[in-house]
């Protein structure tokens, strides 16, 4: 009894710290590739929060027509040590490429859920607080620009009612119950 009762609040911790740092690097991998404000407060932020790591590893993975694969990198191989800690504070034998594969599925699901999100908190901010200004909704606008624009071509508002944002959240949850379980399977990920 005494395992469990430490192993999952350790468990809990390793997944939030890893994850909200792992976050840190999509956003800025993702406000890099969307061309967001960089000197938005927010964007500074993360900058500074995921630099150290990201200037060591530039250095051995250099970017790739203006994509920033070091971030990617770095997410994946902190994604592999959060799911190493975390078998191994649960106690359960794996090897080594086992956390490289899984990593995988896992980051593109946290990838689409960025998005979706982001759509669904720009959606809530835009009936609470429409046409306001701060440094989040600008950053929220300029990461969901990519997807919603398309969305918002094939169904322009009607009646001043834009249902763009559904379509975007129906096809995001639609690409991750068509992309992840295939992902899964490849990579013989033993949790879902």
């Amino acid at each position: 009894m005494s395992g469990s009762y430490f192993s999952n609040p350790l468990i809990f911790l390793v997944q939030t710290l890893f994850g909200l740092y792992i976050l840190a690097v999509l956003l800025r991998f993702l406000l890099q590739l969307v061309r967001a404000d960089f000197y938005n407060p927010i964007s500074q932020f993360l900058v500074k929060a995921t630099n150290p790591p990201l200037k060591i590893m530039r250095r051995i993975v250099p970017g790739l027509g203006g994509i920033d694969l070091a971030s990617v990198v770095l997410a994946w191989l902190l994604k592999t040590v959060e799911l190493l800690l975390v078998l191994g504070i649960g106690g359960k034998a794996f090897n080594l490429l086992g956390p490289l594969l899984w990593a995988i599925p896992e980051l593109v699901e946290l990838l689409i859920n960025i998005f979706l999100f982001a759509v669904l908190i720009q959606v809530i901010l835009s009936w609470v607080n429409p046409g306001s200004y701060n440094p989040a909704t600008a950053l929220l606008y300029s990461l969901t620009g990519p997807v919603m624009r398309p969305a918002q071509k094939l169904l322009p508002p009607m009646g001043g009612l834009d249902l763009s944002p559904m379509l975007v959240m129906i096809g995001l949850v639609l690409l991750k119950m068509l992309l992840l379980p295939p992902l899964r399977a490849i990579t013989a990920t033993p949790f879902v």
